[in-house]
């Protein structure tokens, strides 16, 4: 497998980014749904997957497999096309090298942050409606319940600082698979920050778009709740507060500083910054 060298794909993620911020709203629309829909079906994998897996491999190696599990998810989106708010970030480069104006990465932005929304939302009722969160005994519904409870109960500092971590990862995963020139190596460059931010325990904003709505339609459920014992802040669960306040806000501050600080700009100045721009 080969790759390209870390300054052709600095000069690549310029080109996309133009071309990225010049799309029309409806495709925007059209690839930003796919991006959150496919991360809405790589969720409830890795909800799956993980619903049992701590008491058989123990919590490291299960969240290990879950975060192999989850990187499909980008590994998708990149082979298959799709507009995800967080690689996104990545426009900054074409901004910043005065390729594009920062409005147009706005424009971008927030489109996409809307339609991952929709497709997030989108997946969130058609796997609801498929109630497969009563596969083992409800145990699969007992793992979303429990993920959405525990996003919404991070503090403002430490959602935004997974945040920073998490699209730190995400864009440098986006920026890997970039330099990759054949489906099995972009497949794997996708695949090992992905992993490594899921481990972790990073919260990535468009993630939560599915995670947390889960939770708040399986909140619902009796036989879930029930199954699920007590939950101590499953009160922070709500819509208003819970989803955009407490989660999304400091999760998408973060995300951004991550993506555009630590990946768009720290490249941008080694391999895109004039000389004469640099001072002694």
């Amino acid at each position: 497998m080969e790759c390209l060298p870390p300054a052709s794909i600095a000069e690549s993620m310029v080109a996309s980014g133009e071309r990225k911020a010049n799309l029309s709203v409806a495709h925007l629309l059209i690839l930003g749904v796919l991006a959150g829909a496919y991360i809405g079906f790589v969720g409830q994998f890795f909800t799956i997957v993980t619903s049992d897996l701590s008491q058989y491999v123990g919590i490291g190696l299960s969240r290990l497999i879950g975060g192999l599990s989850f990187s499909v998810a980008l590994i998708m989106i990149v082979l298959s096309g799709g507009e995800l708010f967080t690689g996104n970030s990545l426009l900054a480069m074409a901004a910043f090298s005065h390729r594009i104006r920062w409005s147009r990465v706005a424009r971008n932005w927030a489109w996409v942050y809307v339609a991952n929304l929709l497709g997030a939302l989108l997946l969130v009722v058609a796997l609801f409606g498929t109630r497969q969160y009563a596969t083992n005994g409800n145990a699969v519904g007992v793992n979303a319940l429990r993920l959405a409870v525990a996003k919404v109960n991070l503090s403002f500092w430490a959602a935004f600082l997974r945040g920073i971590l998490c699209n730190w990862l995400v864009c440098l995963a986006v920026w890997m698979a970039a330099g990759a020139t054949d489906t099995i190596g972009k497949a794997v460059a996708a695949m090992l920050p992905i992993t490594v931010f899921v481990a972790s325990g990073f919260e990535h904003s468009v993630a939560d778009m599915f995670f947390v709505p889960m939770g708040l339609l399986l909140k619902k459920v009796p036989s879930v709740v029930a199954a699920a014992g007590s939950l101590p802040g499953i009160e922070h669960l709500t819509w208003g507060s819970g989803l955009f306040i407490r989660c999304l806000l400091p999760v998408t501050l973060g995300n951004l500083v991550g993506g555009v600080v630590f990946v768009a700009g720290l490249y941008w100045t080694v391999y895109l910054r004039p000389t004469g721009d640099r001072s002694c």
